[in-house]
């Protein structure tokens, strides 16, 4: 097994320099687990930060050779978990096939004060990928 950290160039960059974006894990039969770190954006509203959020996620799978079909498990932390429904119809323009598996959290703030969501992702990426 082999485990590989980065921040792809081809992605936007982290907010900061004391995390990498993805842990990419390689299993012996060339397929490999993506381990994606919490992901935020700008925006207004919760729904302009998510849709930000995906755009991000959607980028760093693309480096590693994978897509938003390939998410087996996705958290969510939201501050304001009545703004649940705003939230799930962004993601639904996403990950428009089977759904993951999920969990969802209301947490009483992020590391940046303007954040209203942070979505961790985890994909499968196929041998040959």
């Amino acid at each position: 097994m082999q485990i590989t950290l980065d921040s792809p160039a081809s992605a936007p960059q982290p907010l900061s320099p004391y995390y990498s974006q993805v842990a990419r894990v390689e299993h012996a039969d060339g397929g490999a687990l993506l381990y994606l770190s919490g992901q935020i954006a700008e925006g207004a509203t919760l729904a302009e930060q998510t849709r930000g959020a995906f755009e991000t996620i959607a980028a760093l799978l693309k480096a590693h050779g994978a897509n938003l079909a390939d998410v087996i498990n996705i958290r969510t932390y939201l501050t304001d978990i009545t703004a649940l429904e705003e939230y799930g119809s962004v993601r639904r323009e996403f990950l428009t096939g089977t759904p993951p598996t999920s969990m969802t959290f209301e947490v009483s703030r992020l590391f940046r004060p303007e954040a209203l969501v942070e979505i961790e992702i985890v994909a499968a990426v196929p041998p040959g990928r």
